[in-house]
């Protein structure tokens, strides 16, 4: 397994690029999968090994799959034939679950294996269930798949959607534009990501209407066709490397970024005392040594993104004062924290709430990644120790960050990989 091996201590300092979005991609590139006619070609894919293994199960579905350059990825569909997708793949990523909407509403039948990812807490299909059902499916879980048939075509429906399920959100937009008649989805979800889906739908002929609020309408057409489309940039990972910036007392700048998508995010930043500046496509902050803790509540959008939670936690525990960082949207999200501890972090947990007191120093030890998220948070926590933090499974971060050794490395981190 790889590691990486980290000498903390040094401020970072230039310029990084972002990939684009891996919440957007997984997503695009399975309802790229709806089209019968022409070919469709995606720019700014980022290469995360959830994206290739989504690739790999779609081309043994039929479906051609061809990369055309670093980021840019050609989709050919007309031969998707099959109904099942590879167990071992498909188990390993939470996006497998749309692939279970891409089937029904494109073959009428799915069989796909329950699916995996970080281990997180509790993350249940039973919304994607109930939605598919409400569109008319027979599904059942069974062997540790998710299966399902339809008779005919996938009917229109009106579903409320619990707790503003960002994946419920996309499967239903994905099934539902090859359903007969409208989908109407209230407490949609109302992220950045979910428009993007929903202007690659239309780009193919798909009709959403309404994403970004809570209230989204999907006219399900017969035929969806290829179209040209470019994947939005990653927000999580820019506000990683922001919060990488801010634990190490740097001036970072993230270029290939909206600021807009991170407006949350940026004032918790704020509010710390870092300085924040902005434009069109960049955004840069300037941090002191020392920094005031801010309390956080984890909500979907527009709210603080759980998926930088962990990060901000790490940010915290070098922050002057106590801070409290409820966890709304993800249970039993703060497992990180007992390796933080071994940097020399002071964390409290209960349930999904911590309570973080700012500490004078962390220092280096071995500590080992559990999920994408946590484990970016063991690597901030890393740059501001002392001496040699060795952070084990890499894996886990390789899922959601590409090449963060390199760019971290061009910010002057003294940061590797070693086998």
């Amino acid at each position: 397994m790889a590691q990486f091996v980290i000498e903390g201590g040094n401020a970072l300092a230039g310029d990084v690029a972002v990939e684009g979005s891996k919440n957007s991609a997984l997503p695009i590139i399975v309802a790229a999968a709806l089209a019968q006619d022409g070919v469709t070609v995606l720019e700014n894919i980022p290469r995360y090994t959830d994206i290739l293994d989504l690739c790999q199960i779609l081309s043994e579905m039929g479906v051609q799959v061809e990369w055309q350059g670093e980021t840019r990825l050609a989709i050919d569909a007309k031969t998707l034939t099959t109904h099942q997708a590879r167990y071992d793949l498909a188990g390993k990523l939470r996006g497998s679950t749309y692939l279970v909407g891409l089937l029904l509403a494109r073959l009428g039948e799915a069989d796909v294996a329950f699916p995996g990812g970080c281990q997180i807490g509790s993350r249940p299909v039973n919304f994607h269930i109930q939605g598919f059902q409400a569109l008319g499916a027979n599904m059942r879980l069974e062997h540790g798949s998710i299966q399902g048939t339809v008779s005919g075509r996938l009917k229109g429906t009106r579903m409320y959607i619990e707790r503003a399920s960002f994946g419920t959100t996309l499967n239903l937009m994905i099934a539902g534009s090859l359903a007969e008649g409208t989908t109407t989805l209230e407490n949609a979800a109302m992220e950045p990501e979910v428009v993007d889906v929903a202007n690659f739908l239309n780009g193919m002929g798909g009709r959403v209407r309404g994403a970004g609020t809570n209230l989204i309408r999907v006219e399900g057409v017969d035929r969806l066709k290829g179209t040209h489309h470019e994947i939005i940039p990653d927000r999580l990972e820019a506000g990683t490397y922001l919060m990488a910036g801010a634990i190490t007392a740097g001036v970072v700048t993230v270029g290939n970024v909206i600021p807009e998508h991170l407006r949350t995010v940026l004032l918790k930043l704020s509010q710390t005392g870092a300085q924040i500046e902005e434009d069109m496509d960049w955004i840069r902050i300037i941090a002191a040594p020392r920094l005031k803790s801010v309390d956080i509540e984890t909500l979907p959008h527009p709210g603080f993104p759980t998926d930088l939670h962990p990060q901000m936690v790490a940010l915290l525990t070098i922050c002057d004062g106590l801070a409290v960082v409820q966890e709304t949207v993800f249970e039993n999200r703060f497992g990180y924290t007992h390796d933080l501890a071994r940097l020399g972090a002071d964390v409290k947990v209960d349930r999904e709430t911590a309570i973080i007191r700012g500490v004078g120093r962390l220092t280096g030890a071995p500590v080992q990644a559990q999920d994408i998220r946590g484990g970016a948070a063991l690597v901030l926590a890393a740059l501001r120790a002392e001496g040699t933090t060795i952070v084990g499974g890499v894996e886990y971060i390789d899922r959601g960050y590409h090449g963060m050794e390199q760019k971290m490395a061009s910010l002057g981190a003294l940061m590797r990989r070693r086998p």
